[in-house]
C-alpha cells in the first residue's frame, strides 16, 4: 500500500499546479472558485475546476495526504483509469449536492479538493471495509467501516448545523458518487459483501430522507 502510481502522481501534481496559481493570482482563485451565483448564471465549468484549488497550504497538503492513504487501495482493484473515473465522478457529485442544497445561497462558494478525495476514501472503504484505520491523537484501530459511517453521520451534523468554514455538503456527494461508481464496477460487492454495503448506505439514506422532510434547514 501506498505507493504513488502516475494516476496519484498526476492527480497530487494538478491540485498542486492550479491551487498554487489561485495562490497567487486572486482573480483566478475567484474566477475558478465554486460559486452557486456564477454557476447559476452559465459559470458550469466552475463544478469542476473549484476541486483543484484551496485556500491554503495546509488545506492543499491535507487533501493530498489523505488522497496519498487511500488512491493505493482503489487503484489495486480498479488500476489507474478506473481510479480516475471514481476520482472526477466524485468531485462532481459533490458539486451537486452541494448545488442542489445551496441552489438559493447565490453568495455560496467553496474550494477544496475534499470531494473527490472524499469519494476515494469511501470506495476504499468499501473495497477493504475491515481494515484498520487511525485517527490522530486515538491510540486505537478503528475498522474502516465504521469510520466511514461516522464521518458521514458527522457530515449531515456539519450541514445540518453549518458546521464551521468546511463544505460539508461537497464531502458527503463525493463519498455518494464514490459508493455509487464502486458498486457499478464491482456489483458482485451486492452479494459477497451485503451487510457492508447495506451498512455504508444507511448514512446516504438517512440524508436523504432529512432532506425530504425538511430537517436539514
Amino acid at each position: 500500500m501506498y505507493n504513488l502510481d502516475i494516476a496519484t502522481i498526476a492527480v497530487i501534481a494538478a491540485n498542486i499546479m492550479v491551487s498554487l496559481k489561485g495562490f497567487n493570482d486572486t482573480y483566478f482563485f475567484d474566477r475558478y472558485k465554486f460559486s452557486i451565483g456564477a454557476i447559476r448564471s452559465g459559470q458550469k465549468e466552475r463544478m469542476l475546476t473549484s476541486g483543484f484549488l484551496h485556500v491554503d497550504v495546509a488545506h492543499l497538503f491535507f487533501n493530498m495526504f489523505t488522497l496519498y492513504f487511500f488512491a493505493d487501495v482503489v487503484i489495486s482493484w480498479f488500476g489507474q483509469g478506473n481510479f480516475i473515473i471514481i476520482y472526477f465522478i466524485s468531485l462532481l457529485a459533490g458539486s451537486l449536492l452541494a448545488l442542489f442544497f445551496h441552489r438559493d445561497e447565490t453568495y455560496y462558494s467553496a474550494v477544496g479538493a475534499s470531494g473527490a478525495v472524499t469519494g476515494i476514501l469511501y470506495s476504499a472503504i468499501l473495497l477493504q471495509p475491515n481494515d484498520s484505520l487511525y485517527l490522530m491523537f486515538i491510540p486505537i484501530p478503528i475498522p474502516a467501516y465504521v469510520l466511514g459511517i461516522g464521518y458521514l453521520l458527522y457530515s449531515i451534523y456539519g450541514m445540518k448545523s453549518r458546521l464551521g468554514n468546511i463544505g460539508h455538503t461537497a464531502h458527503f456527494g463525493g463519498a455518494v458518487g464514490g459508493y455509487l461508481i464502486t458498486l457499478i464496477f464491482m456489483p458482485n460487492l451486492l452479494a459477497t459483501d451485503t451487510l457492508m454495503v447495506i451498512l455504508l448506505a444507511i448514512p446516504i439514506i438517512l440524508l436523504f430522507v432529512l432532506a425530504k422532510l425538511g430537517k436539514l434547514n
